[in-house]
């Protein structure tokens, strides 16, 4: 696996205030990977590399991954990772919930079903030909989205990303989702697969319709349909502690992304500024709610 110039963002928030680089060997942790109970191997460092970014590392095999005398360990990020299995059948699945959370579930999905006639009008996408068909109507919502026009990270378009998904759709790796009210699509999942795990990669509604919460319907009933498919064994939320993942997972998994450096005076230095800024934005971000910023911030979005 070769290495790559890779940008190591100093960010505040979603704000990127400076960018350092290294050429890095890029390594992600699969979710199986991550519960085999063993830590994840790397691949050989070519000498030009100045060392490894290695994410969905499971929390409790940090330390081994820097069992090479020469590479230098710091932790760019902890996180959960929440998945959820699919090899449970979708009232086991749904018990799982609290009496409160399925009640408020179930009156979710009945007001949206108001809204389209009476039932749910939701349409799976999986052929290579259907995947063309829900990338041209998702990236309409997308547009839509805060996740896309203040964070830049809305389903991908153009081209390249259509040809991607139908490539995965040949190999039948992909699931697609778009939830219509009124012939009019209101929300889209999509979820491309590694091996029998589905990944949580982009999730997104019409915010004229948030009131309905027709992300949260889209993601019960794709359960629900992957649960009775038994094509895929797990479904990863990926990384991120949102409450929408919390809802969904049966599991989670605590995990690290890792910098490893070779031990050189320009790497320890790199690293080392790294982990003083993350250090610093954590401390600043404690101690601006201690002081009530978030309630100020609150106020001033009113």
């Amino acid at each position: 696996m070769p290495a790559s110039d890779t940008a190591l963002p100093l960010r505040v928030g979603t704000r990127t205030l400076w960018t350092l680089r290294r050429r890095l060997v890029r390594r992600r942790v699969r979710l199986d990977e991550a519960l085999d109970g063993m830590p994840p191997a790397l691949p050989c460092l070519s000498p030009e590399a100045d060392g490894y970014l290695v994410t969905g590392v499971p929390a409790v095999h940090a330390d081994a991954m820097s069992a090479p005398g020469d590479l230098a360990l710091f932790v760019r990020q902890a996180y959960v990772r929440s998945y959820a299995r699919l090899d449970l059948d979708f009232d086991t699945y749904l018990a799982g919930f609290s009496a409160k959370s399925r009640s408020t579930l179930k009156r979710k999905l009945r007001k949206l079903a108001e809204q389209s006639g009476g039932s749910l009008d939701l349409r799976v996408y999986r052929r290579p030909d259907e995947l063309e068909e829900f990338h041209r109507q998702a990236r309409a919502l997308s547009a839509l989205t805060y996740q896309e026009r203040r964070l830049g990270a809305g389903l991908p378009d153009g081209e390249a990303a259509v040809a991607e998904m139908q490539s995965l759709a040949r190999r039948d790796q992909v699931r697609a989702w778009l939830l219509f009210v009124d012939r009019r699509p209101v929300s889209y999942l999509y979820a491309p697969a590694e091996g029998e795990t589905l990944i949580y990669a982009h999730l997104g509604y019409d915010p004229g319709f948030a009131a309905f919460s027709p992300g949260t319907v889209l993601q019960l009933e794709a359960m629900r349909l992957l649960m009775d498919e038994h094509r895929f064994r797990l479904f990863d939320f990926t990384e991120g502690d949102g409450q929408h993942k919390r809802q969904f997972a049966t599991d989670s998994l605590d995990c690290v992304d890792l910098l490893l450096l070779r031990r050189n005076p320009t790497n320890l230095a790199l690293g080392h500024a790294l982990n003083l800024f993350d250090r610093g934005v954590a401390t600043a971000k404690h101690l601006f709610a201690a002081w009530g910023g978030d309630a100020l911030r609150r106020r001033l979005r009113r």
